[in-house]
């Protein structure tokens, strides 16, 4: 029998992620699982001058500073009109958001991830790549992928 323990939520902060963020707490709560709030933070490098190996280092304040607010906004980020789970976990990480997610996902015996994707096809998507299709092919568990409506030229209220 499937059981879902622990359901993996990353988010940005967007819009686009609000949605997918809902349904993982809703199903959280439904089967008694831990959910997890992700949001991934991009590396930084500060090139110094024209020589791309120059490369001047960022002030540690700045690392925890940044970290401090995004857990606060993760904190914030459950509404209170939606059913909540028992248990909430939230994490920030650094780095690429696809290895971040798949890292993430396997230290923490994760048994579902629950994302947003933009839904773009043709160029768009060669150019840009998927996030969500990554994640979807590397992930060491289900991923459930939730398109959001406002993205699809068919799309209804």
């Amino acid at each position: 029998m499937l059981e879902i323990r622990s359901i993996l939520a990353p988010t940005d902060f967007s819009q686009h992620a609000a949605r997918p963020v809902r349904y993982a707490c809703e199903l959280a709560a439904r089967f008694g699982a831990v959910l997890h709030l992700l949001h991934i933070l991009p590396d930084v490098i500060v090139p110094v001058g024209p020589d791309p190996a120059l490369i001047t280092s960022v002030p540690p304040e700045y690392y925890a500073e940044t970290e401090a607010q995004s857990l606060e906004a993760l904190a914030k980020v459950i509404d209170p009109s939606w059913d909540r789970p028992a248990d909430v976990e939230h994490a920030v990480l650094w780095g690429d958001p696809v290895e971040a997610v798949v890292r993430y996902a396997t230290e923490n015996a994760i048994d579902l991830i629950v994302i947003a994707t933009h839904g773009r096809t043709g160029l768009s998507h060669v150019l840009l790549g998927s996030v969500a299709e990554k994640i979807l092919r590397e992930a060491p568990c289900p991923v459930l992928t939730l398109r959001d409506r406002d993205s699809h030229p068919s799309a209804g209220g």
